[in-house]
């Protein structure tokens, strides 16, 4: 009887896999290797991954260095736009110069030789040559352009807040007509009237246009009826305050802008004998 137990105890063992069993024998399989046979790549995901250096190159750097070198960048930096902004300063003052250098020298010369204005009008070079011949001590005379201005104190000319003429301005405006006559013979003659930004004292004038109007007619009245001038080459502008040469800030500036500027132009009214042209357009 003792027999068939053991048989039926190890039987048992056998199917439940007991790892105690002392009847089974020792399996002879190794640890699985990983590595592949020779001759053949091992899978992507079994390879070591690199070390990655994630920080950046100036960790270990002297932070001294990195404030002089920064320092330096600013100052190159700085120099450069300075170096621009004088580059650009000197370029707008060549571009100046080339201008009033064009305005002076007139129009440029053709393949044939030198172009000639219109008859009966002036080069702005010949209006400037033509401008030292002008004896006016008391005045102011300038080139603009392609025209002359001739600047004269309204205190020199009026009585005060008024359009009416003193004798010294009677004296000095025959003295314009004589000159303008002598050196720009027949010429377009522009009369300006000129105030500065103070309210008027007399109630004869509702704004400083109409003095600087009533001035500016004066003028023409007197060139009409008592100088050589022509009504065909006059015309009037009445700019009022619009138009300061400096600044109102000071007496003396104010007393700079209250004037009559007669502006001498290039074209001749009824050159050639021709019909009267029409006055040019006030710059």
């Amino acid at each position: 009887m003792r027999l068939p137990v053991i048989l039926i105890v190890i039987g048992v063992m056998n199917a439940a896999g007991c790892a105690a069993n002392p009847f089974r024998k020792p399996s002879s399989t190794g640890p699985t290797s990983l590595e592949p046979p020779p001759g053949v790549a091992a899978p992507a995901h079994t390879l070591p991954s690199p070390a990655l250096n994630l920080q950046p190159s100036f960790v270990d750097s002297d932070p001294r260095q990195l404030e002089a070198g920064l320092t330096r960048s600013r100052q190159e930096t700085q120099l450069m736009q300075e170096e621009i902004t004088a580059l650009r300063e000197q370029l707008a003052s060549t571009s100046s110069q080339l201008a009033v250098a064009r305005s002076v020298a007139g129009p440029p010369a053709a393949a044939s030789g030198v172009v000639q204005a219109a008859p009966g009008v002036m080069t702005p070079a010949a209006m400037q040559a033509a401008m030292a011949r002008l004896a006016l001590p008391d005045a102011d005379v300038r080139a603009d352009g392609s025209v002359v201005r001739v600047e004269i104190p309204a205190d020199r000319l009026f009585e005060g807040d008024t359009a009416n003429l003193l004798p010294g301005g009677a004296a000095i405006l025959t003295l314009v007509s004589t000159e303008v006559e002598r050196v720009y013979p027949g010429h377009f003659l522009g009369i300006e009237g000129h105030t500065d930004t103070e309210p008027l004292h007399n109630a004869s004038w509702g704004s400083p246009h109409q003095l600087s109007a009533a001035r500016a007619s004066a003028v023409f009245d007197f060139f009409i009826d008592r100088t050589s001038l022509k009504q065909s080459q006059l015309f009037l502008v009445a700019h009022g305050p619009n138009h300061p040469v400096v600044s109102n800030a000071t007496a003396a500036g104010r007393a700079r802008n209250r004037r009559i500027e007669f502006v001498i132009y290039p074209e001749a009214a009824g050159a050639g004998g021709g019909p009267v042209a029409d006055p040019p357009a006030a710059p």
